[in-house]
């Protein structure tokens, strides 16, 4: 199966959670924003087909996966799809809803990354809100951002074994959402996270482990992985940075 994934071009944004696990997998797929609007794709493509009429019943906002029939949009609710189809999740039922539960957590994590630097409204400049932004990276930085990442530390310990991950007793979709929430951090907030992550060894060793990964390996390294950028959800502007 060829799966076709609509996201904006240029940002790794929350289809950078979709590619991973594409990636990871070595599954064949179309990443239609990255494509030249010669051959069908950018940024015109992708907006044509969430709004576009012919799909019936209109999503509100990329991600969106297009897949044996189906059209599906949200990060939590296309990897849940797709998690079975790529070998990413663990067969029985407990673990799937599990798994499905950590992945809606990460999303509750990553609006609240995102809302540091649009705390007021993502239809204004970051200069607009720039006041309102350090007093909400500030409680962030200090309650926030340890609140969930030692939460997934504790995850990590309940979850026992020489390699733990989040989900059973092998490599999950989780596990890479977690990789790029981390990754993404580091870039966003490098001094807070120095100083959180000797907390967090177990959330630590996981990132290393997924980024050495062989297939993710090469693709993190590749031209396809999109840099961080001050157009994501996650930027660096120092002086929200603790």
């Amino acid at each position: 199966m060829t799966y076709e994934l609509y996201y904006w071009p240029g940002i790794p944004g929350r289809g950078e959670f979709v590619r991973l696990a594409l990636e990871d997998a070595g599954a064949d797929y179309i990443d239609v924003g990255k494509r030249s609007p010669d051959k069908g794709g950018g940024a015109g493509a992708v907006s044509e087909f969430i709004h576009g009429s012919d799909l019936g019943k209109p999503h509100f906002a990329p991600p969106v996966l297009k897949a044996d029939g189906l059209v599906i949009s949200h990060v939590a609710n296309i990897l849940q799809f797709l998690a079975p189809r790529l070998e990413l999740v663990p067969e029985d039922e407990s673990a799937r809803v599990w798994a499905n539960g950590l992945q809606l957590t990460l999303t509750d994590f990553v609006a609240e990354i995102h809302d540091t630097h649009h705390p007021v409204g993502s239809s204004l400049y970051y200069e607009d809100q720039q006041d309102e932004a350090k007093r909400r990276a500030r409680v962030f930085v200090q309650e926030r951002l340890p609140k969930f990442l030692h939460y997934f530390e504790r995850v990590l310990a309940a979850n026992a074994g020489d390699e733990p991950y989040l989900v059973g007793t092998a490599h999950s979709y989780v596990d890479l959402s977690l990789f790029q929430v981390v990754t993404g951090l580091r870039y966003a907030f490098p001094r807070a996270m120095e100083r959180l992550e000797p907390e967090i060894p177990e959330v630590t060793a996981l990132v290393d482990r997924v980024g050495q990964r062989p297939t993710l390996s090469a693709y993190l390294t590749s031209d396809r992985r999109l840099d961080f950028n001050q157009g994501g959800i996650f930027r660096h502007y120092p002086e929200l940075d603790g």
